[in-house]
């Protein structure tokens, strides 16, 4: 087993932007990441497992509802936080970083934010200790880009609702306990139902024969006539605008964590790069190898200093859903722009599970599709910036 030798690269002296709990946060989830997600990710991405032993220690460093208030469970932190935790763990692997993704924005965010308190409290300290594991069901086998055309539905059956539909390529489905669901009722309007594991008529059949996110469990959730408890409906928020709203939660922790992907592919090659003797000196004398390492810290750089500058933005309540946007798109991009560059400084060692940087590759296939495709993304700016909307 390879040591983990990651030394971040922070070119504009951006810690400085930083404060001093920012730093022992994302300390403490980089050395995390080196001790229990490095020994183990590529065994585990090879053989298609999630590492569950891993769920306690994501707990312990906050990664589950990190912004989530203190009497929830929650760690209470501040959203910049929040990004450096998930780029510290993407920078071990995305598919771990999606489970924390899931967890924290997109099952706990909508329980904190739509819920009531007694769902609050139901959910919240089990869910951030790790005890619950939750999944977020919107995408549907014919709805992906278009969540709004979805079919699966709840019906009123006077003292419980009627759920009905499936949903595909869930994170944690396999393994949840908690099922964040967004379903239409008569009317069409677009409700959030919390699904218990051990529902009647709800299974969680999992996706296999995956190519990417091969670490983290990807499943459907199927609803047969399952029977929802009235006080499982999220009160505090309907319509689309409620999904959405996790999502850009989501999209914000992915734009950080594609930086700790890409910061991992760069460390990779430019250490390899010193290393590798070709022609009797290192490629790193090389001026094309220089000039794709050059690339890579200049786009990493970029990316750094957006997601700061959207962490204060978010901080301050005033990052738009668009902003967002522009930093997932900017960054995935970028980070799989930056694998497949470092793939090829490594040659032919680089598609080997030896090194991080062809795993990394494959996930980001991923992510750059999901929480909305890199396309989709372009067009959100498009309609910010020219007020037309292009989606139809």
């Amino acid at each position: 087993m390879k040591p983990d030798l990651f030394q971040a690269p922070d070119y504009y002296q951006l810690d400085d932007l930083l404060t001093e709990e920012h730093k022992l946060i994302r300390d403490a989830a980089r050395e995390w990441t080196k001790r229990e997600v490095s020994p183990i990710i590529e065994e585990a991405a090879q053989n298609a497992v999630f590492p569950k032993s891993i769920i306690n220690g994501l707990a312990e460093i906050g990664a589950f509802g990190p912004y989530i208030p203190v009497k929830y469970g929650g760690a209470g932190l501040d959203q910049i936080s929040y990004g450096l935790i998930m780029q510290e763990i993407e920078r071990g692997d995305s598919g771990v970083r999606s489970t924390a993704s899931v967890q924290s924005s997109l099952v706990m965010y909508p329980i904190w934010k739509y819920g009531n308190e007694a769902q609050r409290n139901k959910y919240l300290p089990k869910l951030a200790s790790g005890e619950f594991m939750g999944c977020f069901g919107l995408t549907e086998p014919d709805h992906g880009s278009n969540p709004s055309g979805m079919v699966t539905n709840i019906k009123d059956m006077g003292d419980h609702y009627l759920l009905n539909g499936a949903k595909m390529w869930i994170s944690n489905a396999p393994f949840a306990d908690v099922a964040v669901v967004w379903a239409k009722n008569e009317a069409g309007r677009i409700k959030g139902v919390i699904v218990d594991r051990g529902m009647e008529g709800f299974t969680t059949p999992e996706t296999h024969n995956k190519w990417s996110l091969r670490a983290s469990a990807t499943g459907e959730l199927i609803f047969d006539n399952v029977k929802i408890p009235k006080e499982n409906i999220l009160p505090n928020k309907d319509g689309l605008g409620a999904p959405l709203g996790c999502l850009d939660s989501a999209r914000y922790g992915i734009a950080w964590g594609a930086i700790g992907a890409a910061m991992d592919c760069y460390d990779t090659a430019l250490r390899y790069a010193k290393e590798r003797i070709q022609f009797g000196k290192p490629i790193a004398s090389f001026q094309l190898q220089q000039k794709k390492l050059a690339e890579m810290i200049t786009e990493i750089t970029k990316a750094q200093l957006l997601t700061w500058r959207l962490g204060v933005l978010r901080n301050e309540g005033k990052a738009t859903s668009a902003q967002i946007s522009m930093a997932k798109r900017n960054n995935v991009d970028m980070a799989l722009h930056i694998a497949r560059e470092a793939r090829q400084v490594l040659g032919a060692m680089g598609i080997t599970g030896e090194y991080s940087i062809m795993r990394h590759m494959m996930n980001l296939e991923s992510v750059i599709t999901y929480e909305g495709t890199h396309d989709i993304h372009l067009l959100i700016t498009g309609l910010d910036i020219t007020g037309i909307p292009a989606f139809k």
